[in-house]
C-alpha cells in the first residue's frame, strides 16, 4: 500500500483547496491512500515559544505523520502572487529542529496542486513552493501540473467537483505522482 498524506494551505471554510484535497482522497489509485492532514491550530513560529515550549503537540504529530508517509501532496492556495502565509509558517514548524528536516522531508516525494478563483491557478504559488522544497531536501514530482483556475465554476456549493475535465485531470495527476513515489528510493 502506498501512502500520501496531504496538507491543503487554507483555513477557510469552504476552502476550494481543501475540497481539492477531499476530492484526491476519493481518486486515489488502487493500492494507494491520501490521509488528509491539517495545519489548523499551528500557531505562528517564534523562536521563543519553540526555545521555552519545544514543538508543539500538533506540530510532532503532524511531522510523525509525514515522515511515516510515502510521499507528501501540498494543496497549496495563491495570495498575493505567492504561498500562503499560514501554509509557509506551518511548514517552518515542520522544519523545527534542523535535525529534523532530513526525517521529515529528505528524499520525501512531493507534489504540489491547487485552485483558485482566478484565472492563471496557482502557478506563481507552486514556483514559490520549488526553493522551499529544495532547501528541505525533498524530491518534487514536476512531470505532470494541476492548476485549477476559475475554482468557483468547478465546485458545488457543498465542496463537491463538478467538472469531469477537472476530475480526469486530478485522477491522472494522482496516478503519475503514485506511480513517482512507488518508484522513489525511500518508498
Amino acid at each position: 500500500m502506498t501512502r500520501l498524506i496531504g496538507l491543503s494551505g487554507s483555513l477557510r471554510r469552504g476552502s476550494f483547496n481543501s475540497a481539492l484535497l477531499q476530492t484526491a482522497s476519493g481518486l486515489m489509485p488502487d493500492g494507494s491512500e491520501l490521509a488528509v492532514g491539517s495545519i489548523r491550530g499551528i500557531p505562528l513560529y517564534d523562536g521563543d515559544l519553540e526555545t521555552a515550549e519545544g514543538i508543539p503537540d500538533q506540530v510532532s504529530a503532524l511531522k510523525d505523520a509525514i515522515s511515516a508517509a510515502d510521499g507528501l501532496l501540498l494543496v497549496t492556495p495563491e495570495y498575493n502572487n505567492s504561498i500562503p502565509g499560514v501554509f509557509k509558517n506551518a511548514v517552518d514548524w515542520l522544519s523545527r529542529p534542523p535535525a529534523d528536516i532530513k526525517r521529515v522531508f529528505g528524499g520525501k516525494p512531493v507534489a504540489v496542486i491547487g485552485a483558485s478563483q482566478g484565472g492563471f491557478g496557482t502557478i506563481l504559488s507552486q514556483n514559490a513552493w520549488l526553493p522551499v522544497l529544495h532547501t528541505l531536501g525533498a524530491i518534487l514530482w514536476s512531470e505532470k501540473r494541476l492548476l485549477v483556475s476559475r475554482a468557483q465554476t468547478v465546485f458545488g456549493q457543498d465542496g463537491n467537483l463538478t467538472d469531469q475535465k477537472v476530475e480526469e485531470q486530478l485522477r491522472s495527476f494522482l496516478e503519475g505522482f503514485v506511480a513517482f513515489v512507488r518508484s522513489s528510493p525511500r518508498a
